[in-house]
């Protein structure tokens, strides 16, 4: 059995013996819609009497237990399988109680920032494609800041190299309403940014 563990958690697959494939093709027989997964990006084998787990020369990788899938890897109660970026399955063996930790474990809640590689994920999706540099920028300040965040504050994070008052309120207005629609492509049933009025914003994630 795979269980998600990160993207669209609490899904589950039986494997039932036999060839899966998994990518973002509606022919595949685990569909995971995201523009990082190739359309046809892994599968899993039945080999006489244990899985193996092989990648199909996807774009963006396949990793077992951290580590690259090059060739056919042979599974393992509890292995962890990432695909891309985006999603994280756990495998059960057939023979096997599926631990506690996968049905116990809450599913990602919020907005969380991959800083080193300036990405945002969202209820553990990974939101694409990326925010522009001035998104990301602005995303990050508020992100970081346990107070609200000034039009100044956002100028100075933002547009850094420009001249004092060379920055409209237009301008910081429609780079908030802009990054607000990107969120809410993931996450339209939560307002992360707040607006205070004549004070500036404040990021509110998810409890």
């Amino acid at each position: 059995m795979l269980i998600v563990q990160r993207g669209d958690v609490g899904q589950m697959w039986p494997l039932e013996h036999k060839m899966v494939t998994i990518g973002r093709s509606p022919d595949c027989d685990i569909v995971l819609d995201d523009r990082q997964v190739s359309r046809l990006h892994a599968r899993v084998v039945w080999r006489e009497d244990h899985y193996e787990l092989e990648d199909l020369g996807s774009k963006n990788g396949t990793h077992l237990n951290g580590r690259d899938v090059v060739q056919a890897q042979q599974l393992r109660d509890g292995d962890e399988i990432q695909i891309a970026l985006s999603f994280k399955l756990a495998f059960v063996d057939a023979g096997a109680t599926a631990p506690l930790m996968f049905d116990d474990a809450p599913a990602e809640r919020g907005l969380r920032l991959d800083k080193p590689a300036h990405q945002v994920y969202l209820n553990g999706r990974l939101l694409e494609p990326p925010l522009s540099a001035q998104q990301y920028r602005l995303l990050e300040l508020m992100a970081d800041s346990a107070k609200v965040v000034g039009r100044d504050d956002i100028v100075r994070a933002v547009w850094s190299d420009a001249v004092e008052g060379g920055v409209s309120e237009q301008s910081i207005d429609a780079l908030v309403r802009r990054l607000r629609e990107r969120l809410a492509e993931l996450d339209a049933d939560h307002q992360y940014i707040v607006t205070m009025r004549g004070h500036g914003f404040r990021f509110e994630n998810k409890p």
